[in-house]
C-alpha cells in the first residue's frame, strides 16, 4: 500500500471512532487545506531549508488541514478540555501553524539540525513541544530551553495514526506512553491517571479501558 493510501486509511478509522465515541473532538476537524496552502508550505521549506515536505504531512493535510476547538458548555469556566486534542502527542498543525516555529527567524540560525517538520503541538500558545515528521519517521520535539528531538518513535504518520487507533480499540493504554485515553464531555482526552493535568473535569474523564 502506498504512503498516500496508508495515510487516507488510518485517517479514516481514527475519524470514523472519533465520529462513534468522541463526537465533539469529531467536530473539531477542519476541512482539507487548500491545496495552495500545502504548496506554499513546500516552497518555504524548500526556500529557506533545503528540503520540502514529508509526503505523509502533505497527504494528512489534504483531508484535514488542522483543528478548531468546540464550545463545551460544562467547561466554560476552567477551559480544560480543548475538543481537538484528541491525539496523544498533541494538536494537529494546519500548514501556516506548523511551519512557524521551523522557520529562521531573522538574524538567527536553523536550531532544529534536521530535516523535520512539527505537525502536532502539546503547547498551543507557545509551541513548545510536541510531535515532528521528517523522512526517518515521527519523534518528539521540545524547545522550551534547547531545541531537542529525540529519535523517531514511528516510521511515518500513517504508523503513529495506526498506533492512536490500536491503542483506542484493542489497548493497551498505555501503548502510547503514560497518557492513556479517556472521555470526558464528548472528547477525547489522553491524561496520566497517576499524575493527572485535568483538574475540575478530571472526575467527569473516564478512562477508555
Amino acid at each position: 500500500m502506498s504512503d498516500h493510501r496508508s495515510v487516507g486509511t488510518a485517517w479514516r478509522r481514527l475519524t470514523d471512532w472519533l465520529k462513534a465515541h468522541a463526537p465533539v473532538s469529531y467536530a473539531s476537524l477542519l476541512p482539507a487545506a487548500p491545496e495552495r496552502a500545502i504548496e506554499a508550505a513546500d516552497a518555504q521549506l524548500r526556500h529557506h531549508l533545503g528540503f520540502g515536505l514529508p509526503a505523509g504531512l502533505s497527504d494528512l493535510w489534504r483531508l484535514c488541514g488542522g483543528v478548531e476547538h468546540q464550545y463545551i458548555e460544562a467547561d466554560e469556566e476552567e477551559g480544560e478540555v480543548g475538543s481537538g486534542a484528541f491525539l496523544p502527542g498533541g494538536i494537529l498543525l494546519g500548514p501556516a501553524d506548523a511551519l512557524r516555529p521551523r522557520l529562521p527567524e531573522t538574524g538567527r540560525g536553523d536550531g532544529w539540525g534536521a530535516a523535520v517538520v512539527p505537525w502536532l503541538t502539546g503547547d498551543e500558545a507557545g509551541f513548545e513541544c510536541g510531535q515532528y515528521v521528517g523522512a526517518d519517521g515521527v519523534g518528539s520535539w521540545s524547545q522550551p530551553d534547547n531545541l531537542a528531538c529525540d529519535k523517531p518513535s514511528h516510521p511515518s504518520i500513517a504508523a503513529y495514526l495506526g498506533a492512536v487507533h490500536r491503542t483506542l480499540t484493542e489497548g493497551p493504554p498505555d501503548a502510547m506512553g503514560p497518557d492513556v485515553p479517556g472521555l470526558v464531555w464528548g472528547c477525547l482526552i489522553w491524561d496520566d491517571p497517576e499524575a493527572p493535568l485535568l483538574d475540575d473535569a478530571l472526575e467527569h474523564w473516564h478512562p477508555i479501558h
